[in-house]
């Protein structure tokens, strides 16, 4: 079962996304907030495995949320569900630590896998996040690039051909077949390159590797 706290600010949205989680039987909703002070306490006193959090919220922001669980509990796997995607929310989400984006278009269905997918440790993007994100990587200045592609120059290739396929948003079983390797040398080479990296999380790596064009390496 996978335990997810749902923080939404709009009392109608969170009771039709709380519903629409209990026809899943491997979901269960531990709790509710409505800002982003709420939603740090109940991480703090519920230990869910998935937080699916808003962005504009009262008191305290979806960003500083995801700052201040992160801090506090570095395991939860965040995932920012939004009607807006703006580059203010986006990669500054992403980098602050959530796994996922996905928006509030997003068909049941799709809700309902992104979680599943967090709580599985592979990062979620609605294919318009996906297609931003690509696309603010794509027009990053050649200074970010550089020192991207530096820090990926310093793997050792089983590392950054693992980081290459990890930014396509394949999953380690899939990465384990493209690459002829078992999924447990393709976590370890994933974990060896996020320390060296710097990074905390698929989402922030792959972001790495896009600011680098590492296909293009």
């Amino acid at each position: 079962m996978i335990r997810v706290l749902v923080v939404e600010d709009e009392e109608l949205v969170r009771a039709g996304i709380v519903r629409l989680l209990s026809t899943a039987p491997d979901l269960e909703t531990v709790g509710e907030g409505a800002d982003g002070a709420e939603a740090i306490a109940l991480v703090r006193e519920l230990h869910p495995d998935v937080v699916l959090l808003d962005m504009r919220m009262p008191v305290l922001d979806g960003l500083d949320a995801i700052i201040g669980i992160r801090r506090e509990h570095p395991e939860v796997a965040i995932v920012v569900l939004t009607s807006y995607l703006t580059d203010e929310y986006l990669v500054p989400a992403l980098r602050a630590g959530a796994v996922g984006f996905l928006l509030k278009e997003s068909t049941p269905e799709e809700l309902k896998h992104g979680i599943r997918d967090a709580a599985a440790g592979n990062s979620v993007l609605s294919p318009a996040a996906a297609r931003r994100l690509l696309m603010i990587a794509s027009a990053s200045a050649s200074g970010g690039r550089a020192a991207a592609r530096e820090a990926l120059y310093a793997l050792a290739p089983q590392e950054r051909a693992v980081v290459s396929l990890v930014a396509e948003g394949l999953s380690n079983a899939d990465i384990a077949r493209r690459l002829f390797l078992a999924e447990s040398t393709v976590k370890a080479y994933l974990a060896g390159a996020m320390t060296k990296l710097g990074t905390s999380n698929r989402t922030q790596t792959a972001i790495l590797a896009l600011e680098a064009d590492l296909d293009a390496v």
